[in-house]
C-alpha cells in the first residue's frame, strides 16, 4: 500500500506569524492607529523572499553581515511602502525585537491536535519550510513537536539547498520519506512558495488561506482552500 503523505509549511501556518512582527513595529515606531500590520507583513515577507534569493536562498542566510542587511533592509522597503521611512539603526533595532519574540510561538487551535491524529491515522506527517537551518528548527523545537514529528522529516531549505518554490525541494522529501507527488498533501499559507510549488511538484495543495487573501495569479488553483484547522482537519480526515 502507497505511503500517504501530508506536509505542513511552519511560518503562519502551524503558527500566527504575524504576532511577532506587529509587536516588533510597535516597539520602534509605536501603534499607529489604522496602521494595515496584515498587509505590511505580507509586504515584509515578499521583501524578504526577493532579498533571501538575490544573495543565494535560505542556504546561504544562517549568519553574517550580509544576512543582517537582507533582514534590516526586508522591513526598510516593507514600511516605505506604507509611509514610514525607517532609519538604518530603526530597522535593525525592529529585526532584533523581531527575531526576540520570533520564538514565543503558539500554534494556531487545533494545529497540534490535528497532527497528533494524522500521525496516530498512519500518515508520513513531515514540516517543509523556507530558511535558515537553525533558525528554522528553533522554531519547531518551541512548538515541541518532535514527538510527534521526527527530524528526519523537518525539512528545512536552508539545509536543503533550494528554496520553495523550487520543486526540486518537494522532489527531495519525496524521495527521503519513501512518498510519491500524487499521494503527497501540502498545507501552506503563501501563493508563491507553498501552493505554486507543491502544485508544480505534482502535490495536491491546500491553501491555509486564515488571512482571506486574494489569488495571486489565476494559473494554479489549490486542490482546497481552509481558512481554519477545523476546516483541514475535515479536508484531511
Amino acid at each position: 500500500m502507497e505511503k500517504k503523505g501530508v506536509f505542513f509549511d511552519v511560518d503562519d501556518t502551524l503558527y500566527d506569524h504575524l504576532s511577532p512582527f506587529r509587536q516588533a513595529v510597535i516597539a520602534i515606531v509605536g501603534d499607529r492607529e489604522g496602521f494595515p500590520y496584515e498587509e505590511a507583513y505580507h509586504r515584509m515577507r515578499y521583501h524578504s523572499d526577493m532579498l533571501s534569493l538575490e544573495m543565494g536562498g535560505a542556504g546561504a542566510m544562517e549568519s553574517g553581515s550580509s544576512t543582517e542587511l537582507m533582514r534590516r533592509r526586508r522591513f526598510e522597503l516593507a514600511l516605505a511602502e506604507f509611509g514610514i521611512a525607517l532609519s538604518e539603526e530603526q530597522a535593525s533595532a525592529m529585526q532584533a525585537a523581531y527575531i526576540g519574540c520570533q520564538f514565543n510561538i503558539t500554534m494556531f487551535e487545533g494545529a497540534k491536535e490535528l497532527i497528533e491524529r494524522l500521525v496516530k491515522a498512519g500518515y508520513v506527517v513531515g514540516l517543509l519550510t523556507n530558511g535558515a537551518e537553525n533558525h528554522q528548527l528553533r522554531k519547531i523545537r518551541a512548538m515541541e513537536l518532535d514527538h510527534l514529528i521526527p527530524s528526519e522529516r523537518q525539512f528545512v531549505s536552508g539545509k536543503i539547498g533550494w528554496d520553495k518554490p523550487d520543486i526540486r525541494v518537494f522532489h527531495h522529501v519525496n524521495e527521503v520519506t519513501g512518498t510519491r507527488p500524487e499521494n503527497s498533501v501540502y498545507i501552506g499559507d503563501s501563493w508563491r512558495n507553498d501552493v505554486i510549488g507543491a502544485l508544480e511538484a505534482g502535490w495536491s495543495v491546500i491553501w491555509f488561506n486564515h488571512r482571506e487573501a486574494s489569488p495571486e495569479s489565476g494559473e494554479h488553483t489549490p486542490n482546497h482552500t481552509a481558512v481554519n484547522y477545523e476546516q483541514l482537519a475535515k479536508l484531511l480526515l
